[in-house]
């Protein structure tokens, strides 16, 4: 049996919460979930969708800014965004009666994310082609990334049209997609692997 104990904190959503409970708590071997605020929710339910797959893609980014052969700019932003996926899942994962609230996600967040692809795209080769995930093996994780990405994007918009979803939100998972595609090439321009092109054969 595992303790976790200790404090975190969020500085995009503006709360501090104390740690200090069982990896295990047994109260989901019903099929059931709590919200932020206390209510109770099927593990199928659109909200857990929806902050579930921004728990996955997390992972992927994770997994990404363990390697050694990415980049160095692209630790910071990976560290940036792995932390402002768990204010978005804090958010998706507060009901509209919660005591507590999320601040609004910031949009210099995602102004931050278009200044980043920005600076890649300008130390790439411009072609116009489309490209095949591929090429080094973390070019092609982060094309993994950027699909859970585009999951995500869909599974928000889903559940923003039952509930108020902070369109911040939409418009970041947007950009930080399009960021692990453009990873995608850094990866392999960093590492000399060649970029694989889509070859119309029909």
């Amino acid at each position: 049996m595992t303790n976790v104990k200790g404090w975190t904190d969020s500085p995009t959503l503006n709360f501090r919460i104390h740690i200090d409970m069982k990896v295990y708590t047994r109260t989901g071997d019903s099929g059931t979930t709590s919200l932020v605020g206390g209510t109770r929710i099927d593990k199928d339910n659109a909200r857990l969708e929806a902050y579930g797959t921004v728990d996955e893609l997390n992972s992927w980014l994770g997994l990404l800014d363990s390697s050694e052969a990415i980049p160095q700019p692209a630790h910071a932003t990976l560290l940036r965004a792995m932390n402002l996926l768990f204010d978005i899942g804090a958010s998706l994962a507060t009901e509209e009666d919660s005591k507590w609230q999320p601040a609004p996600f910031p949009a210099a967040a995602t102004e931050t994310l278009e200044a980043d692809i920005d600076a890649f795209e300008a130390s790439l080769p411009r072609h116009n082609r489309f490209i095949l995930p591929g090429g080094h093996p973390d070019a092609a994780r982060a094309n993994i990334a950027r699909t859970v990405a585009r999951r995500a994007e869909r599974r928000i918009i889903s559940l923003g049209r039952d509930v108020a979803v902070d369109p911040e939100i939409v418009r970041f998972i947007n950009r930080l997609s399009d960021y692990l595609f453009v990873l995608s090439r850094a990866i392999n321009n960093f590492n000399s692997a060649n970029e694989i092109f889509w070859e119309k054969t029909c």
